[in-house]
């Protein structure tokens, strides 16, 4: 293998432990950071993930309250809860596990959200600070992958960057942080035109689309550095990202893994802005 790569498995034990260090400084000063997480039905998968945030915050030393409510929840119940868990002084962070049953709008579950509460930077305050250059939290898959780049050794400045994929979630901030960081950035999505001619191009590549193989070998220039968002299954079931990881591997300079590189970066930057909101609201910050 020719690439270097990228463990998100260790960067992210490196950011857990420097929050421990910051939520065991808060505690010092009397301020225990807390993050209330709402959970709205029986989604298996959802499930995983509450329970993956309830261990990062044992771990760190933060306080993690559990509301988890039956799939017929109505839209108002929902925005009741939200809006005591607001005026708690002693809740920090507040997380909405999405998707919510169809009965609920999302869309009013952001908006209900205190913008100083909202530790997923889903709020369009929040939003605007990212997109503005103010002060805020970073949203987390898209802050991990900038620290992935950067603890791994690599420059973003003045590199020719390509963004595959558009989503509010990843695709849109993800380009936003890189060009805070002076990459010069290309977003692709499902109606670019000459896709790989222009990853070819590409110094970093961050694909956040979804699909297997979506950069293959031949997109790929020597030394170029590959972030895979993507989980998958392939035809054999294996989990696997969007890039062709065996292939590319052998081109690329750097690349993550699928499982073990974007996705344990996202908790680890959930415990980091959850220390963030709880300086914040003690006017430390």
């Amino acid at each position: 293998m020719k690439a270097q790569l990228i463990d998100g498995k260790r960067i992210s034990a490196e950011i857990k432990a420097e929050a421990a260090e910051e939520a065991a400084a808060l505690k010092a000063k009397g301020i225990t950071p807390c993050l209330a997480v709402v959970l709205v039905g029986d989604d298996s998968a959802s499930q995983v993930y509450v329970n993956n945030k309830k261990k990062a915050c044992e771990a760190v030393g933060i306080r993690s309250v559990s509301h988890v409510l039956s799939g017929g929840t109505t839209e108002e119940a929902l925005l009741e809860l939200i809006a005591k868990l607001n005026a708690d002084k002693d809740i920090h962070g507040i997380l909405v596990q999405m998707p919510v049953p169809k009965q609920i709008d999302e869309r009013k579950v952001i908006l209900a959200i205190d913008p100083k509460k909202d530790v997923d930077c889903f709020h369009p305050v929040n939003v605007g600070n990212l997109h503005t250059g103010g002060e805020g939290f970073l949203p987390c898959t898209p802050a991990g992958i900038i620290e992935l780049i950067k603890r791994s050794g690599h420059s973003i400045e003045g590199k020719q960057c390509v963004v595959i994929g558009r989503s509010n979630i990843v695709g849109k901030p993800v380009a936003m942080l890189l060009m805070q960081e002076n990459g010069t950035v290309t977003i692709c999505h499902s109606r670019t035109r000459n896709l790989a001619e222009i990853c070819r191009g590409a110094d970093i590549i961050v694909s956040a689309v979804g699909k297997v193989n979506t950069v293959t070998a031949d997109m790929v220039k020597e030394g170029a550095i590959l972030i895979d968002v993507g989980m998958n299954r392939n035809e054999a079931g294996k989990l696997c990202g969007d890039v062709d990881f065996e292939n590319v591997k052998e081109i690329a300079g750097a690349i993550t893994p699928v499982p073990g590189g974007v996705g344990p970066m996202t908790i680890a930057m959930l415990m980091k802005n959850c220390n963030i909101a709880a300086k914040i609201q003690n006017g430390l910050e």
